[in-house]
């Protein structure tokens, strides 16, 4: 696929999903195992459950507790309010039991509630490229400086086992849409060709992960999302690459578990 083919679809793809932009989550595989039981792939730690009276945080709690531009060496940090959605009214599916996957693609709440904030954090590869003389650049710095990755960050906040059952209907969902689903986001129409579980973090008190297969701009691509429980707080990663298949970077899912520590 030549560079700006694959520069055209992971753009299609942020904007189809995320705006649609799109993620995602999570865990149940083909052998029919939920994803929080434990496996390998599409798992994380086992169930850690949060207090029955655990209290949600607020929108403006999580703005705070989201990463900022210097909290993470070698990638910027994006606010939400210029770069994702605002509301789940915006993504449509075309099959209910997979509208959690494409909230948390959109960094959006995969559960029930209204507390939610997001923000985009982006790899600097091309910063690293530029800080070096023209002469001392390899074949790789300059295929580096194509590979912009995005990261869409959100947090959601839940009552009770709201952040529980958030994680249940992303594994479910994985589990149920393993073939694809349509998805619709201010105009843009997206069609997701494969959903598969995938190797969670592990972090917090429960992690599920799937990737996605998707077709932009008549071009696929695969992309993964990640689903981190801490408490009643839920996180959701969804990485996109614009040079090549994109997984959530273990460095923004290591500072972010480190803020909500």
């Amino acid at each position: 696929m030549k560079r700006s083919s694959r520069a055209r679809t992971g753009a299609a793809a942020t904007m189809a999903v995320l705006s649609l932009a799109l993620i995602t989550g999570c865990g149940g595989g083909s052998d029919g195992k939920d994803a929080s039981e434990g496996s390998d792939e599409g798992s994380g730690q086992a169930s850690s459950s949060p207090p029955a009276a655990a209290k949600a945080l607020s929108a403006a709690e999580l703005e705070k507790l989201l990463l900022t531009q210097g909290d993470i060496k070698g990638f910027k940090v994006t606010s939400g309010d210029k770069t994702l959605l605002k509301s789940k009214s915006e993504i449509k599916t075309d099959k209910a039991e997979c509208a959690p996957l494409a909230y948390a693609m959109a960094a959006l709440a995969p559960g029930e509630t209204d507390a939610n904030a997001s923000n985009t954090v982006t790899q600097d590869t091309a910063s690293a490229v530029a800080s070096k003389s023209p002469e001392d650049l390899s074949d790789a710095d300059i295929e580096n400086a194509f590979q912009v990755k995005l990261t869409y960050v959100g947090l959601s906040s839940y009552q009770g086992d709201g952040a529980e059952k958030a994680l249940k209907a992303v594994s479910d969902g994985v589990q149920a849409c393993a073939g694809g689903f349509g998805i619709a986001a201010q105009g843009e129409q997206q069609k997701i060709t494969k959903i598969a579980p995938a190797k969670a973090s592990g972090s917090g008190d429960e992690s599920v992960a799937f990737s996605v297969d998707l077709t932009a701009d008549g071009e696929s691509t695969s992309t993964t999302t990640q689903v981190v429980r801490v408490g009643s707080t839920v996180a959701t990663y969804y990485t996109v690459s614009f040079g090549k298949t994109a997984e959530v970077p273990e460095a923004v899912l290591a500072a972010q578990a480190a803020k909500l520590a």
